[in-house]
């Protein structure tokens, strides 16, 4: 019997929780040579001094000898690794493993989550081995192990490969513990269990039987799971039934009562289990620590997000469990309710084909499919964000607007057409065309949606102001100006074309130069716009009001030449160019009209070489706002009439308006009262605003294109530190905005 045990194959377990101390007593108990890895001292000292512990079902307790150590303390070769730490420590447990791997060697993720790439990069294909396992265990104190009952493990090579001789061999060992089985799928058991372990996760949001819990909260627990299964319908993955749970009834479109039967014998087989919470829920109700279930579904996000898929109740479970690692004493079923009312929230659609539902019942719809898609706009609006695009950094603003142009594919599916017009010192001009879908107003031209990529952050500022959320508040570069404003646009457009709902054409312009004037891009803004029957300029709002007139923009030099001489030896020789300047800064703030909306502000004045000689030149910087077009010409004749107090001076002012006025016309008004009306059928006001900053509304306006501005992200702190924009305003804009748009579509 000695000769058999010594035959026995050995095996390094590192992670001696619940699954690798399961595995490790079965493996013990059949006579494998056991090496438990952990880096819990406490737990290690118990092993060593009472050996594995395993509590039955019955309460009994079994004890059997093992070899345990802490990383620090291993010594000798590794050759046959089960891998059993939490996802999230997996790339350091590897680290530690890589080194001490035998060329021979391998290592199998007995984890949950998809640890098998990773591994693979850091040990190599052939030294990795892919597992699914389902265990229902827990570590109930240093050294014992609570088991879970009857569960599953599937073995096979990585990327679906045939099964192995190792693989077989590796088998044959873990049928000590129960039905282990080999596969050349077990991939499709991975995203099987990745859809089964979501519902187990958002149990945890409450403190009550994980079976009762999916049994009340069926309709969320079954979105949550077609969320997943999407995702791995699309990338071809044939999922794999294991214990009572099959997946297939639980994909998208599947039959309502194939789904419940499934329920049924999901939930009868979880209330036969010993352990009726999962590990999630004892990690943050018992131990108080961070879950490794965020670390799961970080590739499943990633993988959505590259498709366009929704995660939007994935997102939701895990930003609540995140919200309970630091407050588990807030666990409660309402976090389930929750997500119950997220999963009937884009139920609301026409009722037959064809069928157009009233105005108030479609702005309804459009409210309730944004809302459950909160967290996928944040999570744009986040990506977008980390994408600098300073103004003056060409390679940044090329970067981002790659990354837009592949963002705006995934979100609305390719344009009719796309223009891209180079800029050699400036962003390029991106222009998509989107066909119409359902209208029937009289009017086809399109409606033009104007926005732009750059921010005055310069670049390096994401490196110590990054994306931030804290609760409903929104802070980062360009978050506010204007980079929501597009992802309101974007999900307002999404959400029409997923509920059927009608709108019109539309124009979608995007310039990389409007923080600095739009120098290069206003004449294709403009000659974009001439075919269209209106913009939208998705801009910031003025404390949630739209703007509806804003001030022209001059920006002049006033230069003053005057002839030199010394200063002390000679002081009436020369002509001084700075006396005159301060001369003319006098008469200048005399053209300011606060009441007509007029401001000039000398922002800088130069002039001179040396204190001791009279100043031959000197020159004064303005920034000219106007409220009217008639105020504009008064300035422009009073700046070209400006005359020299001292003759023998010489005046010469350069520089232009930089955009023209926006005024209120019947235009502009019309569309303010077609805003506001649909701010009405979603529940609340809407203000307008005269502002004095300008935007490429201004060029439009000024070419007879009606405008409808501030149409974007409600906030403030534009160009300061202090910029905010909130998640619910986000939601309610894009609303406002795609409310607009069918209106538009019927009108």
């Amino acid at each position: 019997m000695s000769d058999t045990t010594q035959e026995r194959t050995a095996y390094t377990i590192v992670g001696a929780g619940a699954i690798g101390g399961t595995l490790a007593f079965a493996l013990a108990r059949a006579g494998h040579p056991v090496t438990l890895v952990d880096t819990d001292r406490a737990h290690v000292d118990a092993l060593r001094t009472h050996g594995l512990v395993l509590v039955g079902a019955d309460g009994g307790r079994t004890s059997i000898p093992v070899t345990a150590t802490t990383p620090d303390d291993f010594t000798g070769p590794l050759e046959r690794v089960l891998l059993a730490v939490k996802a999230q420590a997996t790339r350091s447990a590897v680290d530690w493993i890589a080194p001490r791997l035998a060329p021979d060697g391998y290592v199998v993720s007995v984890q949950n989550g998809f640890n098998e790439e990773l591994i693979a990069r850091l040990v190599g294909d052939d030294r990795t081995v892919a597992a699914f396992v389902n265990i229902f265990a827990d570590v109930a104190e240093p050294g014992v192990i609570q088991d879970g009952g009857p569960g599953a493990l599937v073995v096979g090579e990585p990327g679906g490969a045939p099964v192995s001789d190792r693989v077989r061999a590796l088998v044959a060992d873990l049928q000590s513990w129960g039905p282990a089985r080999a596969s050349e799928n077990v991939e499709g058991y991975l995203w099987a269990k990745a859809g089964f372990g979501a519902m187990l996760a958002a149990t945890a949001l409450a403190d009550a039987p994980m079976a009762d819990l999916i049994d009340r909260h069926r309709p969320a627990m079954a979105r949550l799971t077609a969320e997943i299964f999407a995702v791995a319908d699309r990338r071809g993955v044939t999922l794999e039934a294991f214990d009572a749970f099959d997946p297939r009834p639980f994909r998208q479109g599947a039959d309502s009562a194939v789904r419940d039967a499934a329920f049924d014998r999901l939930t009868a087989w979880l209330r036969t289990q010993p352990k009726d919470r999962s590990g999630i829920w004892r990690d943050l109700a018992v131990r108080h620590r961070p879950v490794e279930v965020t670390t799961h579904y970080g590739d499943v996000i990633d993988h959505a997000t590259d498709m366009g898929l929704p995660t939007t109740l994935l997102r939701s479970v895990l930003a609540g469990l995140r919200e309970l690692e630091g407050a588990p004493h807030t666990m409660s079923e309402a976090r389930l309710d929750a997500l119950d009312a997220l999963d009937g929230l884009d139920r609301l659609a026409p009722r037959s084909a064809g069928q157009v539902l009233p105005a108030d019942e479609q702005a309804e719809a459009v409210l309730r499919r944004l809302e459950l898609h909160r967290e996928d706009m944040v999570a744009d609006l986040a990506a977008y964000t980390a994408r600098g695009s300073a103004s003056d950094d060409l390679e940044a603003l090329d970067a981002c607007l790659a990354w837009l142009r592949q963002w705006l594919d995934q979100r609305l599916g390719p344009p009719e057409t796309e223009e891209i017009i180079p800029r050699a010192e400036a962003g390029d001009i991106m222009i998509r065309r989107y066909p119409a879908r359902g209208a029937t107003a009289a009017d086809e031209r399109p409606v033009m949606l104007v926005g732009h990529y750059d921010t005055v952050w310069p670049t390096g500022t994401l490196d110590d102001w990054p994306f931030r959320r804290e609760g409903d508040t929104i802070s980062g570069p360009g978050v506010f100006d204007m980079k929501a404003g597009l992802v309101q646009a974007v999900w307002a457009l999404r959400a029409l074309d997923v509920l059927g709902l009608p709108r019109p054409a539309v124009t979608l312009v995007l310039n990389g130069d409007e923080e600095t004037g739009s120098l290069a891009s206003h004449e294709a803004l403009v000659e974009a716009g001439r075919d269209c029957r209106l913009a939208l300029v998705f801009e910031g709002a003025a404390d949630g009001a739209i703007k509806t007139a804003r001030k022209g923009v001059g920006l002049f030099t006033l230069t003053v030449t005057g002839s030199e001489a010394h200063a002390g030896l000679d002081p009436t020789a020369g002509a001084s160019a700075v006396d005159e300047l301060a001369r003319q800064i006098l008469r200048l703030t005399e053209l300011r009209d606060y009441a007509a909306g007029t401001s000039l502000n000398v922002g800088v004045i130069e002039g001179g070489t040396r204190s001791n000689v009279t100043a031959g030149r000197a020159h004064a910087h303005l920034d000219v706002r106007v409220a009217t077009d008639a105020e504009r010409r008064r300035i422009a004749q009073a700046l070209a009439d400006l005359c020299p107090v001292d003759a023998r001076t010489r005046l010469e002012v350069t520089g232009d308006w930089n955009r023209p006025v926006f005024e209120r016309n019947e235009d502009v008004a019309e569309l303010a009262d077609l805003a506001k009306a649909s701010a009405r059928r979603l529940g609340h006001d809407l203000a307008e605003a005269s502002v004095g900053g300008a935007s490429d509304g201004n060029f439009l306006v000024a070419a007879d294109i009606p405008v409808l501005d501030g149409i974007g992200a409600v906030g403030h702190g534009a160009h300061a530190r202090s910029e905010r924009t909130s998640v619910s305003d986000m939601i309610t804009r894009a609303a406002l905005a795609a409310t607009v748009l069918t209106t538009l579509a019927e009108k």
